[in-house]
């Protein structure tokens, strides 16, 4: 018997350097964090921190400097299983579940015999509301139901802390541009379609902004590019960041990044809550 071929250990959505073996890749540095006894032996939390140097690009498109990126990553042979598990949470959890059918027993009419039970021709019929009949009931049909499940919160804020550095650590998926907030006088696409092109973006491919804040002449700039999605803190989500080709932040949004996903990170429950409610649902 032939051998099996091995499977590509990649995820089918989107590539990414934490999933493919590199021989280029920044070695890791595995933490063992262990819960909070329970009174039960639990298995302890594997979590890895991962340094990614990015290039720091001025608005005129010169390489002005470096920074970095130190973010929680999960280890290789997890991290495939803890991103599935929020994005299908994230995609599933917006699901409205207001489907609905009518069954037999709700239809309207039906309820006098068609036709006599013989010498018709006919098949027997006791009712119009039978579901072999067009305009009758519907058979196991959907019903309203809620679709939502939970996810740890621990394990969401690593799933998006993984796909951000992983996105960050492969070769040219992630830079850094000075701030250009006031660099547009007024809103103007043509504009921004060049100041792509200097940062080496290619307006074909799907790109995602990531900025403290979002002006006004910015977002009207950059609204008609379909392939273009500006981000704040409040609206990050994993499904963009997955979704994207090209990661380009401000120095403003490493600061926040590695404050808030880094490997030291505190972050109290309220503002978790507040960051998971301001998510905006994928298009």
């Amino acid at each position: 018997m032939a051998s099996s071929a091995t499977a590509p250990n990649s995820l089918s959505f989107f590539s990414s350097s934490l999933f493919l073996s590199s021989s280029h890749q920044i070695p890791k540095t595995y933490i063992s964090v262990a819960k909070p006894s329970s009174g039960r032996v639990s298995k302890p939390l594997s979590v890895a921190a991962q340094l990614a140097t990015l290039p720091i690009f001025s608005f005129e498109g010169e390489r002005v400097g470096e920074t970095y990126l130190d973010l929680k990553t999960a280890p290789e042979e997890t991290a495939r299983a803890v991103v599935h598990r929020a994005i299908v949470n994230d995609l599933q959890n917006k699901r409205r579940g207001t489907a609905s059918t009518l069954t037999r027993g709700e239809v309207r009419g039906g309820g006098i015999k068609p036709y006599a039970q013989k010498k018709t021709g006919n098949a027997r019929r006791g009712s119009q509301r039978t579901p072999l009949r067009p305009g009758g009931g519907v058979v196991f049909g959907p019903k309203p139901r809620d679709w939502s499940i939970k996810i740890n919160r621990k394990e969401k804020r690593l799933a998006i802390s993984t796909a951000i550095s992983s996105a960050a650590s492969s070769e040219g998926g992630a830079i850094v541009v000075e701030e250009f907030g006031d660099r547009f006088e007024k809103p103007k696409t043509k504009d921004f379609l060049a100041a792509m092109k200097r940062w080496g973006l290619d307006p074909k491919e799907k790109a995602m902004f990531l900025m403290i804040d979002v002006e006004e002449n910015v977002a009207k700039s950059g609204r008609n590019i379909g392939t273009l999605r500006m981000l704040t803190p409040r609206t990050l989500n994993l499904f963009d960041i997955l979704n994207s080709d090209k990661l380009v932040l401000t120095p403003a949004a490493v600061e926040f990044l590695n404050a808030r996903y880094g490997v030291d990170s505190e972050i109290d429950e309220e503002d978790e809550d507040d960051a998971e409610g301001a998510e905006e649902p994928a298009e």
